[in-house]
């Protein structure tokens, strides 16, 4: 039998198979497979998931494990930030460590377990790096700039500033009002940037952001390959460099910064250290239910025996969500 974890950071939903417990590996295009099915609302478990966070034996030296992420249309993504923390919290209590490095795409990166944000409400800290700000990183063209840091881009959009940044994934954001971040514009854009276009020709994240007070912001992302999301780890991380870079009067590095989204809060801690940017991302880490499943049937994505249990840490982080302030209209966002 095989064990699956449906979890969540923020209310960005997923899977977690571990492959190191299986008899034999799945292939890409197996993942792939199970992937779209497994976390389509119609066609799988538990109302589907944002993605299939893998786990599989590390690939670089003193990483404990290796994370691959498998975005709901089947496409990889170099990371995800709040998909990392509840691998994170799934290793840690597997190995029984409690700082250590996963691999992802591009890097080893830092994890660790942080304070509870409430009872029942685990939470940890990853690395969010690294950061690079050139337009082939992301890549984008065609927009009359090498780099986007706090420019009007009228290709994009009239009227709004934009910054994109690589952390590695692609993210575009613009700090907005909230009758903007409320609105349509979130979703025409994200749509028609993440469609065949000339501007973002492998697709981009699109944050739009609402300054609330100092150290203090809303997100809302519009995510590749996924669509709209509660939350998004890396979006949240970009944002709070961007915001930290532009509005250098009212956002601090080395500072907690709450980010609230529409599946909750998370903290972010941005860093400037040997000529590097890199983010810390804290957050919760649920573990909404645990699936078990005879190998064959997850290999064929037949999911009609799966024996699922569910925990009771979703009723604790709704519980938190519930004491989180309140801000208007954008936090009934979805």
């Amino acid at each position: 039998m095989v064990n699956l974890l449906k979890v969540h950071g923020s209310q960005n939903h997923f899977f977690i198979l571990d492959q190191t417990e299986l008899k034999q590996k799945l292939s890409d295009e197996e993942l792939k497979k199970l992937t779209i099915k497994l976390t389509d609302p119609k066609t799988g478990l538990l109302d589907g998931a944002d993605g299939v966070l893998v786990v599989n034996d590390p690939v670089r030296e003193n990483a404990l494990a290796q994370m691959r992420v498998i975005n709901a249309d089947g496409s990889e993504a170099s990371m995800c930030g709040n998909g990392l923390r509840t691998v994170a919290r799934y290793l840690s209590e597997k190995y029984q460590k409690t700082n250590f490095l996963v691999d992802t795409m591009n890097a080893s990166l830092r994890v660790r377990k942080d304070d509870d944000f409430a009872s029942n409400v685990p939470a940890f800290a990853v690395e969010i790096s690294p950061v690079h700000f050139n337009k082939e990183a992301l890549p984008f063209d065609n927009l009359g700039h090498d780099r986007l840091i706090d420019d009007f881009a009228p290709e994009l959009y009239q009227g709004l500033r934009f910054s994109s940044i690589a952390v590695p994934n692609p993210h575009l954001i613009s700090f907005v009002n909230q009758r903007q971040i409320t609105g349509p514009i979130l979703g025409i854009i994200g749509k028609r940037l993440n469609d065949k276009n000339p501007y973002f020709t492998d697709g981009v994240n699109v944050n739009f952001a609402q300054i609330l007070d100092k150290n203090r912001l809303f997100v809302r992302t519009y995510e590749r390959g996924v669509g709209f999301t509660n939350a998004c780890g890396t979006g949240m991380s970009a944002t709070s460099l961007a915001f930290c870079l532009t509005k250098p009067e009212i956002a601090e590095f080395d500072t907690p910064i709450n980010v609230y989204n529409p599946g909750g809060m998370v903290k972010t801690i941005v860093h400037y250290e040997n000529k590097n940017y890199w983010i810390e991302l804290i957050g919760n880490a649920t573990f909404t239910h645990q699936i078990s499943i005879d190998e064959e049937d997850l290999r064929n994505s037949n999911f009609a025996t799966a024996q699922i249990t569910e925990t009771t840490e979703q009723n604790a982080y709704e519980r938190f969500v519930d004491n989180l302030p309140k801000f208007n209209d954008i936090t009934t966002l979805a």
